[in-house]
C-alpha cells in the first residue's frame, strides 16, 4: 500500500513506523506542560539549534567569583534547564527507543492526541543542515548581549514621515535624543522602563516614553551643547534650529499627531511610576535660523572654540561665530525675530575663503560628515572621497587630501555662484504671491543645484582619470570618529577602516567584516563600529576585535553613548541599547535572569493564511471563477497571497520588462488587472487591505491582509530572481514577499520553474538558484526592486566572518513556495495517468510523481512539507472545457501532472513541536484542493490554506523585567557599580598665569597601574576683570569651547597606567579684529584688553561607563600694562563691495580699537541694519572677540 494512504488511515489503525510523513497539528496548551522536558530536550550544542559552524560571538571569560577556570562559557538561556525539564534516559527516549528527534505521525497521533481539521503532510529529506536549517530562535538570543529595548522595531508602515535618522545623547541630563523626519524626539533615561498612559502613537506602543519637539523637517544631523543645555540640529529645508534640554521650561501644548503616523498623536512622557499621558506638551525650539537657501543642512560639528560648522551641497561650508548666536540666545522671545536675524548674517563662508582667482582647492561635492578634533583644535569635513582639515581657531584650510592619503592639488573650477540675497532673507509677508523676481530666483537656484551636481560628477571623473581606476567607488566615506588616543577613523563602504593622525596623514588601514561602516563611537579604550548588515564590533584603540554580535536585522545607522549603554539606532527605526562592559558576566546574569521570566513576555497568537497558485496562460478569469477559487473561502482567513505564472509572455513584453528592471521599473497593464480583479474578489477595501506586490514580467505576486489585522502586518518587502534564458528573463523564476505578521518573518515565493518532463535537474537547479540569491533588501520609500543578494555571515568569537553564509529566505521563521514547478509523472503514459485519474487512484500516482521523487532525496525543498494531494493533477488542459474530460486531447497529449504546488517550511526543527519563543512559527494545514472548475487556462488553480500559531514577545513586559532585574538584583547592580570605575590621577598644577605668548606644560599621571585613564579638557567659561576690580560672570562658549586667546594641546587623550601625559597651555594674542568678512567693514568692534580668567576642567573616564572624575585649573591671563592694539583704520561703513572683489577682500588684515560704549553700540548696530540685503556675511556681535 502507497505510503500516504497508510498515513491517512493512521488515526484508524494502530500506530506503526512510519517514515517521510509528519502530522504538523500544533499541540494543545493543557498538553504542553506535561511534555515540555520531551520537547525541548535540545541544547544551543545540538545541531538544530546552534551548529558548531555558528560560534557564539563573546569571548572566553572569567566568572567573577574566581571559581570557574579558563574558557569559562557562558550558561545557557534557561529555556534549555527549565524546571519541569527531566534529562533522564527514560525522558529523552520513547518507548520503542526512537529518540524525540525522529518522531513519525503516528507517534504524534498516539501520543498527542488526534489532528482533527488538519491534513498529514510529506517532508522533504536534506532539511536540518547548511541553508535549511531552521533559523536560531529563542526567548534571549545566545549570541548577543541581552539589548534593553528602547524602541522596538516599528512596522515600516507606520512610520512614514517620521523615520529616525540621527541619534545623540547627553549622560549627565540622562537624556536621549533623535532626529526624525517629523521633527525631534527625546527619552528621559530615567524612565525608559516605564510604560505610555492612553493613546500612544501607532508604532510606538511598546515603546519607552518620549516626548517630542514641534513639527518640523527632517532632522538630518543632531549635536548635544551641553554648555547651554542646548541641542542644535540641521533640517532638510536648510535651517538650524536649537531646542532646549529643560523640557518643562521649553513646553508649549499638547502634541499634535503627525503626518501620516495615525492613530493618536500624542508623544507621551512616562514616569517610572505611573505611565505617560498623551496629552504631554510639547517643546519648542530655542533659536532658529535659515542657514542655506534651499539646500540641506548635511552635517553639523560645535568646534573647539565654541563655533558652529555646518555644511550642505555642492561643497558649502559656513562657520556660525559664537558670539552672535549667544546674543541671539540672550533676547527675549518677543525677540524671536530679531535674533535669527543676528545669526543669520554672521556667517561666515569658508569656502569663499579658500577661494583665490576661482580656484579652489575644496571639492564641490556634498559635505556629508564632519568632524571636531577637539586634541588639536582642528575640524574634518568629508566628503564621499575628500577630506579637507581646517584649523578651528583661524578657519584656515590647511590640507586637501583623498583617501589614500595623497595631498589633492587645487582643483580649477567655476567660480562658485554668490547665493541670492532673497534665499537668505525671511519674507515679511509669506502670504504675498512671489514676484518674477523672485521666481526667476528659484529657477537661478535650480540651476545652481544642477550645477553643483555636475561640478561634483565632474570631480569624480577627474579623479579616476588621474589615478586610472574605478576603486574609489567601493571606498566612499561612510563614517568618521575620533578615538580617544586622538587618532581619527574613518569608515568605508566596503567595510575597511582607515586610521589617521591628527594631521591627516594615513596611519594605518585594517578590515574586519566586507559590510558597508555606518557609524563609528568610541569612549576610553573602546571602539564600537556599526555596520550595514546590523553587525556591532567592539575593538581597542588599535584596531584589534574584542567582541562582535548581530545587533540589528538592518544597517546601525547611528550610535550615542549614555550613562552605561551605547544606544544603537537601526535603519527601521528600532532603538537599542547595549550595556558598554559587553561582552560580559553583566550580559550572562541578565540573560539567564530575562531567560526565567519568559512566560511573563510570551504572547500566543492565531491566523488562518490562505495562499493561491494558478498558471494563467496570458488570459484573465471571470468574477465567478475568481469567486470560486478565493472568495469562497476568504472570509475565515487573516491573510491571503496570491501567485500568478504566465500573466504575459510575448517575446516583446519579456525584453522590455528585462529592461524596465534594470532601471527599477516594473509591473505591466495585465497584472495590474488581475491585482484589481483578486481584490474585488476579496471584497478589498472592506474586508481586506492590499499589503505588497511584485510582479517580474511573467510571475506575479500579491497579498492581502484582514483590516483587523493592519497594526500586526507590515514591513512588506519584494524581490525578484529571474530564472529564464541565462538567468536574465522573468519567463521562468520566482517573486516574493517578505511579510511581518506579529513580529515574525514570513516569505511567499511565487515560481515558474523549467518545463519539459526530462528538466528534472533544470527545475531543482532553479529552485537551488531562487532559494540562494533571492534578497529583501529594498530601503524604505524605495520601489519593490530588490534583486541583489544579501547573505547573513556567521561572526566568531573575534568578530571575523565564517565559512556558513545564509541567504534571507533561510533567515524566515515561514516560508511557502508555490507556483508551476513544471514536475511531472515519470515512468506512465498518457492513457495509464487518464485512468487512473478516473477511477482517483491518486495514491499510485504519487509514487511517479517527479517531486516527491526528489524531495525524498533531498536534492530539492530540502525540509519542506506538502500536504498529502488528494485532488486531480492539474495540468495539462483545454481551456474552457470542464470535467476531467478536458486533459489534453491534442496531437502531443502531455501526461496529466502535479503541476502546481504549494509548499512551506515552518520554524520547526523536529515533526512535532510546540509552539514557543524557540519555536515561533507552527503552521498546520486545514486544506489543500484544486478548483477543478475554472477553465480559462490550461492549469488549474490550486489553494492551501494554514492554521499558523505564532509566538511573540511582548517588549514593554520585558523591558519592564529587564528593569526591574536591574533594580533588584544585587550582582548586577554590583557589576554596574563596578562599571562605572573611574581611574585615579593627579593634576600637576591649580592655577596658571600666561602672559606674553609664553607655554605653561603640566602634567596629568595616571595613578591606576591596570586601566587606561581618558582625559578630555573643557573650559567651563571665561570671565573679565571690570574697571572696578570685580570679576564679570563666568560665561561658557557651546559644548564648553575654549576662549581664541587659549590654545591647549592635546585636549583629549589617553593615559596608560602609571604613565604620565604632558599638556600645553599657549597664550595667543588675539586682539586685533577681522576689518572686512567677505568683504563687509567690520571695523567697529575691538578687543577687550583687561585681564581675562578661564576655568579649565578635566574630565577623566574610564571605557565602561560615562562616569567621571573631575580637576579643575584656574588659567588668568594679563595683558601687560603697555600692550596696546594698533591704530584703527577708521573707515567709514560702506555698503557691501561689488562680490568680484569679495573673495579677495576676504583675506584682508585685522584691526582694533579700545572697546565703545554700550550707548555708541547700539547707535552703531542701528546704522549697519540697513545693509542686511547682501548675502555675504554680516558680523554684528564679536565675531572674533573671546
Amino acid at each position: 500500500m502507497e505510503p500516504d494512504d497508510e498515513a491517512l488511515k493512521a488515526a484508524r489503525a494502530p500506530p506503526q513506523q512510519r517514515r517521510g510523513i509528519s502530522y504538523s497539528q500544533p499541540l494543545s496548551r493543557d498538553a504542553a506542560s506535561a511534555r515540555r522536558a520531551a520537547l525541548r530536550n535540545h541544547s544551543l550544542d545540538d545541531e538544530h539549534i546552534l551548529p558548531a559552524s555558528h560560534s557564539l560571538n563573546y569571548p572566553l571569560h572569567h566568572d567573577p567569583s574566581g571559581m570557574a577556570p579558563m574558557g569559562y562559557h557562558p550558561p545557557l538561556p534557561p529555556h534549555q534547564h527549565h524546571p519541569s525539564a527531566s534529562y533522564s534516559s527514560n525522558t529523552r527516549r520513547s518507548a520503542g527507543g526512537v529518540s524525540e528527534g525522529s518522531m513519525t505521525l503516528e507517534r504524534a497521533m498516539s501520543e498527542y492526541g488526534g489532528g482533527q481539521g488538519t491534513l498529514p503532510e510529506f517532508v522533504g529529506a536534506g532539511g536540518g543542515k547548511g541553508i535549511f536549517r531552521v533559523p536560531l530562535r529563542a526567548a534571549m538570543h545566545p549570541g548577543r548581549p541581552p539589548p534593553l529595548e528602547v524602541r522596538p522595531h516599528p512596522l515600516r508602515e507606520t512610520q512614514a514621515g517620521s523615520f529616525l535618522r540621527s541619534l545623540a545623547a547627553d549622560p549627565k541630563r540622562r537624556q536621549l535624543w533623535a532626529g526624525a523626519e517629523s521633527g525631534i524626539r527625546v527619552w528621559s533615561l530615567d524612565e525608559v522602563f516605564a510604560e505610555w498612559g492612553a493613546g500612544a502613537r501607532r508604532g510606538d506602543e511598546e515603546s519607552a516614553p518620549f516626548r517630542e519637539g514641534m513639527p518640523a523637517p527632517p532632522a538630518l544631523c543632531v549635536v548635544v551643547d551641553r554648555a547651554n543645555r542646548l541641542l542644535w540640529t540641521g533640517h532638510k529645508d536648510g535651517r538650524i534650529r536649537s531646542w532646549r534640554m529643560d523640557l518643562d521650561a521649553a513646553a508649549t501644548a499638547p502634541a499634535p499627531p503627525a503626518a501620516g503616523a495615525g492613530g493618536d498623536g500624542g508623544s507621551v512622557g512616562g514616569s517610572s511610576h505611573g505611565g505617560g499621558s498623551n496629552n504631554a506638551p510639547v517643546f519648542r525650539e530655542a533659536l532658529t535660523w535659515q542657514a542655506y537657501g534651499r539646500t540641506p543642512v548635511l552635517s553639523m560639528v560645535v568646534t573647539s572654540y565654541g563655533e558652529i560648522w555646518s555644511g550642505s551641497e555642492g561643497g558649502i561650508i559656513k562657520a556660525w561665530p559664537y558670539d552672535a548666536i549667544a546674543k541671539s540666545l540672550s533676547l527675549s522671545p518677543e525677540e524671536r525675530h530679531m535674533a535669527a536675524l543676528l545669526v543669520e548674517r554672521a556667517y561666515i563662508d569658508l569656502r569663499n575663503h579658500c577661494t583665490v582667482g576661482n580656484v579652489c582647492s575644496l571639492p564641490a561635492s556634498d559635505v556629508k560628515y564632519m568632524l571636531a578634533d577637539h586634541s588639536r583644535a582642528k575640524v574634518w569635513t568629508v566628503t564621499s572621497m575628500t577630506f579637507a582639515l581646517w584649523d578651528a581657531r583661524t578657519r584656515e584650510l590647511l590640507k586637501v587630501f583623498g583617501m589614500d592619503g595623497q595631498v589633492e592639488s587645487a582643483k580649477l573650477e567655476t567660480p562658485v555662484m554668490p547665493e541670492q540675497p532673497m534665499e537668505e532673507e525671511i519674507n515679511p509677508n509669506p502670504k504675498a504671491k512671489p514676484s518674477k523676481k523672485d521666481k526667476s530666483q528659484g529657477s537661478l537656484n535650480f540651476f545652481q543645484k544642477s550645477r553643483n551636481a555636475l561640478i561634483g560628477a565632474a570631480d569624480a571623473v577627474r579623479r579616476v582619470a588621474t589615478k586610472g581606476t574605478f576603486v574609489e567607488d567601493n571606498r566612499r566615506t561612510g563614517a568618521v570618529a575620533q578615538v580617544m588616543d586622538g587618532s581619527i577613523w574613518s569608515g568605508c563602504t566596503n567595510g575597511a577602516i582607515i586610521q589617521w593622525d591628527g594631521n591627516g596623514n594615513r596611519v594605518l588601514e585594517f578590515q574586519h567584516h566586507t559590510s558597508s561602516v555606518q557609524c563609528i563611537k568610541a569612549l576610553g579604550e573602546r571602539v564600537w563600529v556599526g555596520y550595514a548588515s546590523g553587525l556591532i564590533q567592539v575593538m581597542d584603540a588599535e584596531g584589534n576585535i574584542i567582541a562582535g554580535w548581530t545587533g540589528h536585522s538592518c544597517p546601525v545607522i547611528r550610535m550615542a553613548i549614555g550613562c552605561s549603554y551605547i544606544y544603537t539606532l537601526a535603519h527601521h527605526g528600532g532603538i537599542r541599547g547595549w550595556p558598554l562592559t559587553s561582552p560580559g558576566p553583566l550580559d550572562d546574569i541578565i540573560r539567564t535572569e530575562l531567560s526565567n521570566k519568559e512566560l511573563s513576555y510570551t504572547r500566543m497568537e492565531k491566523i488562518n493564511i490562505m495562499v493561491g497558485s494558478w498558471n494563467v496562460a496570458q488570459g484573465k478569469a471571470s468574477a465567478e471563477s475568481l469567486r470560486s477559487w478565493l472568495g469562497s473561502v476568504a472570509s475565515d482567513v487573516g491573510l491571503v497571497v496570491v501567485g500568478l505564472q504566465e500573466v504575459e509572455m510575448g517575446a516583446g513584453f519579456l525584453a522590455i520588462s528585462a529592461a524596465k528592471e534594470t532601471v527599477g521599473l516594473e509591473g505591466s497593464a495585465n497584472g495590474q488587472w488581475w491585482i484589481d480583479n483578486i481584490g474585488k474578489a476579496l471584497d478589498e477595501g472592506t474586508s481586506f487591505h492590499r499589503v505588497g506586490s511584485r510582479q517580474l514580467a511573467a510571475l506575479l505576486i500579491a497579498a492581502w491582509a484582514r483590516k483587523s489585522l493592519k497594526p500586526y502586518v507590515g514591513d512588506v518587502e519584494a524581490a525578484a530572481v529571474p530564472c529564464g534564458l541565462g538567468r536574465a528573463i522573468g519567463n521562468k523564476g520566482g517573486v516574493g514577499l517578505r511579510i511581518r505578521v506579529y513580529d515574525r518573518k514570513m516569505c511567499f515565493v511565487s515560481n515558474h520553474f523549467a518545463a519539459h518532463l526530462e528538466a528534472v535537474s533544470r527545475r531543482n537547479a532553479d529552485f537551488d538558484h531562487i532559494y540562494r540569491t533571492m534578497a529583501f533588501n529594498k530601503p524604505h520609500g524605495s520601489t519593490a526592486s530588490a534583486t541583489s543578494v544579501q547573505l547573513h555571515r556567521t561572526v566568531n568569537v573575534n568578530g571575523n566572518q565564517v565559512e556558513e553564509v545564509r541567504p534571507d529566505l533561510a533567515e524566515a521563521d515561514m516560508i511557502v513556495f508555490l507556483g508551476d514547478f513544471n514536475y511531472r509523472l515519470y515512468g506512465i503514459t498518457y492513457d495509464e495517468a487518464r485512468d487512473m485519474v478516473s477511477q482517483r487512484s491518486f495514491d499510485w500516482l504519487r509514487e511517479k510523481d517527479q517531486l516527491r521523487a526528489e524531495m525524498k532525496a533531498g536534492k530539492v525543498f530540502q525540509g519542506m512539507r506538502e500536504g498529502i494531494i488528494k485532488f486531480p493533477p492539474t495540468y495539462k488542459f483545454q481551456k474552457h472545457q470542464p470535467g476531467l474530460g478536458g486533459y489534453d486531447s491534442g496531437e502531443k497529449k502531455r501526461i496529466p501532472a502535479w503541476c502546481d504546488r504549494v509548499l512551506y517550511r515552518d520554524s520547526r526543527s523536529v515533526s512535532v513541536a510546540e509552539c514557543s519563543l524557540e519555536c515561533p512559527v507552527v503552521a498546520s494545514i486545514t486544506s489543500y484542493v484544486a478548483c477543478m472548475d475554472v477553465t480559462e487556462s490550461d492549469h488549474k488553480p490550486v489553494r492551501c490554506t494554514f492554521s499558523v500559531d505564532i509566538a511573540r514577545v511582548d517588549e514593554l513586559i520585558r523591558r519592564q523585567e529587564y528593569g526591574e532585574i536591574i533594580e533588584s538584583n544585587e550582582k548586577v547592580r554590583s557589576l554596574f557599580q563596578d562599571a562605572c570605575f573611574v581611574p585615579d590621577t593627579t593634576v600637576s598644577i591649580n592655577e596658571i598665569i600666561l602672559e606674553n605668548q609664553e607655554n605653561v606644560i603640566f602634567q596629568i599621571t595616571n595613578k591606576c597601574e591596570t586601566s587606561k585613564a581618558a582625559f578630555e579638557i573643557l573650559c567651563d567659561g571665561q570671565s573679565t576683570k571690570k574697571e572696578d576690580g570685580t570679576k564679570s560672570e563666568l560665561l561658557p562658549r557651546a559644548s564648553f569651547g575654549f576662549p581664541l586667546w587659549l590654545e591647549v594641546q592635546p585636549a583629549v587623550g589617553l593615559i596608560k597606567p602609571g604613565e604620565t601625559v604632558e599638556i600645553t597651555l599657549h597664550h595667543e594674542d588675539f586682539y586685533t579684529q577681522e576689518e572686512f568678512v567677505d568683504g563687509i567693514p567690520q571695523n567697529w568692534w575691538c578687543e577687550d584688553t583687561r585681564d581675562k580668567e578661564a576655568v579649565i576642567r578635566i574630565n577623566i573616564t574610564g571605557s565602561s561607563s560615562t562616569e567621571t572624575k573631575t580637576h579643575t585649573i584656574n588659567v588668568q591671563h594679563r595683558c601687560p600694562p603697555s600692550s596696546a592694539p594698533p591704530p584703527m583704520m577708521n573707515q567709514p561703513v560702506a555698503a557691501a563691495p561689488p562680490s568680484n572683489v569679495l573673495a579677495s577682500e576676504g583675506h584682508s588684515k585685522r584691526s582694533s580699537k579700545k572697546c565703545q560704549s554700550k550707548h555708541r553700540e547700539q547707535q552703531q548696530q542701528q546704522q549697519d541694519y540697513p545693509q542686511f540685503g547682501s548675502s555675504e556675511v554680516h558680523d554684528l556681535c564679536r565675531m572674533r572677540c573671546p
